[in-house]
């Protein structure tokens, strides 16, 4: 594993060793002082992909302070999501279990009833409200961190469970919550109501909200901005009232340590942006062909999202405008006098979508990989799990890093728990602490990492060092592993012609091997792959 320093100075190779000794952050002692237990904040966003910020390559969409975090912690260049989709993601973030043990392996609804895209429907009745959730007592990042002595919060979108499902974010160790329980309901940046910790807060007038799907006007003309005001004019922005809650959460708990998830949900479609943000990108863009009528459809899914005037320059401006909600949190958190000791991780729960309402081939958004049909959000190909990826502590990481460290969201578990103190619950990743306290020669290094993922006609795929083993359309009987070198970006790593499965049966062998000790049956049935060979 290399850990490259972004000043002038050699690569620092990291040797594999044993797991480290977990540390007890209660007075960890540094080369100069004691560093208390420390803050942490985990900012999840949704649908970005790795090529969305200026630190990994993007020139379209300007991330400074982002950009900052990256520069002055550690830029991951290996880092993995456990799944192609949010709930999935999610679920093994907040278990540390990957996709071969976790309960949720797919996006699926709570309740499958024709019901569920019925907006009004939905608020009158929070049962059909959410997707499927962790059974009752599964221990999470929200508990683990609550048994440490720490006061926890979540804001932002959840995504494993509905408000009355037992599986709601207050019901999984979040002493405060605040955000959108359902991921339909996230559909929507200018929605009625939010959740606060459980209860129903009201932040726009009923009859100003628009569901997805509601089109412009009869007769009115796309190319006339004015035409789209009545989707955002006089309304609340439900970034807006998330980042309050954010800076309120952090406030209130300044003198004691804290575990705050900020789970936004930019820049998952619908297009909506502040104007003045969209205009920064109109001026830079210029004019762009309106997003309109039936090219908004979800890809056939029973619900559309929202006409948008500028497409291309509002994903950029929801992008920069959290890079500037991120900018302000970290002139609060110095403000506080708390910012040192704050360890920020920056990451997104999947890679970027394809559908017309997320315009992402156009940005590139997981250069330099590929997106788009069959390549990004929804595959096991590196543009749809291969990750952005950054941390942040001042306190311990006093210069810019850039590690190429094999790892992905089942990390996360296991190195939360050491940072507090506490023994983490049976999970499948290793700690990063070693690499977060400038001890890369300790950090402990997977031999492979896997996945499964049994939408899209079912897919296999591990990576062990710099090789990649993929399996597409499971469910159709397909066994046949490709082989493919992965150590050199590019967007032609994946294609068949850089198959090399027949030069190396010994290494399709051995993968195969990794896929029958980490695959286990999931309770639900329709989560399943077949991986009998």
């Amino acid at each position: 594993m290399k850990f490259n320093k972004l000043s002038k100075t050699a690569l620092c190779v990291a040797v594999p060793t044993a797991a480290a000794t977990p540390l007890a952050f209660t007075g960890c002692k540094t080369a100069d002082k004691e560093v208390e237990q420390p803050n942490i904040i985990f900012i999840l966003m949704d649908d970005a992909g790795y090529g969305d910020f200026g630190c990994y390559g993007q020139t379209k969409t300007e991330t400074p302070n982002i950009d900052a975090l990256a520069e002055n912690g550690i830029r991951f260049t290996d880092m993995y999501t456990a799944a192609p989709v949010s709930s999935p993601s999610r679920a093994c973030l907040m278990t540390g279990q990957n996709m071969g043990n976790s309960q949720i392996r797919e996006n699926v609804e709570g309740r499958v009833e024709d019901g569920i895209w019925n907006f009004d429907m939905v608020e009158h009745d929070p049962s059909i409200e959410g997707q499927m959730g962790l059974k009752p007592g599964t221990p999470t990042l929200g508990t683990m961190m609550q048994q440490a002595g720490y006061t926890t919060g979540m804001v932002g979108k959840w995504g494993i469970g509905g408000p009355v499902s037992g599986s709601a974010p207050w019901d999984m160790g979040f002493d405060f919550y605040y955000g959108c329980v359902c991921q339909r309901v996230a559909h929507n940046y200018y929605p009625h109501y939010l959740w606060k910790n459980g209860e129903k807060v009201y932040i726009n007038d009923r009859d100003k909200v628009t569901h997805p799907g509601t089109k412009l006007d009869e007769g009115a003309d796309p190319r006339d901005w004015s035409n789209y005001d009545k989707y955002s004019e006089g309304k609340v922005y439900a970034p807006d009232a998330m980042y309050d809650n954010v800076v309120e959460f952090v406030r209130t708990n300044k003198s004691k340590p804290f575990f705050l998830m900020w789970t936004t949900p930019f820049p998952h479609s619908p297009l909506q942006a502040p104007k003045e943000w969209v205009e920064k990108y109109v001026a830079k863009y210029g004019d762009e062909e309106p997003l309109v009528g039936e090219n908004c459809n979800l890809n056939g899914w029973p619900h559309n999202y929202y006409p948008c005037r500028y497409p291309h320059a509002t994903y950029s401006a929801m992008i920069s405008y959290f890079d500037y909600q991120v900018g302000e949190l970290v002139k609060e958190l110095k403000r506080l006098g708390i910012y040192e000791n704050t360890i920020i991780m920056l990451s997104s729960d999947n890679g970027p979508a394809n559908n017309a309402s997320s315009p992402t081939v156009w940005m590139d958004s997981a250069a330099p990989y590929r997106c788009g049909k069959g390549w990004g959000k929804r595959s096991l190909h590196e543009g749809g799990i291969r990750m952005p990826f950054i941390a942040s502590w001042p306190a311990k990481i006093k210069e810019g890093f850039v590690s190429d460290h094999l790892g992905n969201f089942a990390d996360v578990m296991p190195t939360i728990c050491e940072l507090a103190g506490v023994d983490a619950p049976n999970n499948d990743g290793v700690s990063l602490v070693p690499l977060l306290s400038n001890n890369a020669e300790a950090q402990q290094e997977h031999e492979y990492l896997y996945w499964e993922y049994p939408a899209a006609g079912g897919m296999i795929a591990v990576r062990e060092g710099k090789w990649k083993g993929l399996i597409k359309d499971v469910h159709k009987g397909n066994r046949t592993m490709k082989l493919f070198d992965v150590s050199t970006p590019g967007k032609d790593i994946e294609f068949d012609d850089k198959d090399v499965a027949a030069e190396h049966p010994e290494i399709i062998e051995r993968m195969w091997g990794y896929i029958e000790q980490s695959h286990h049956l999931a309770e639900y049935e329709p989560f399943n792959v077949d991986i009998t060979r």
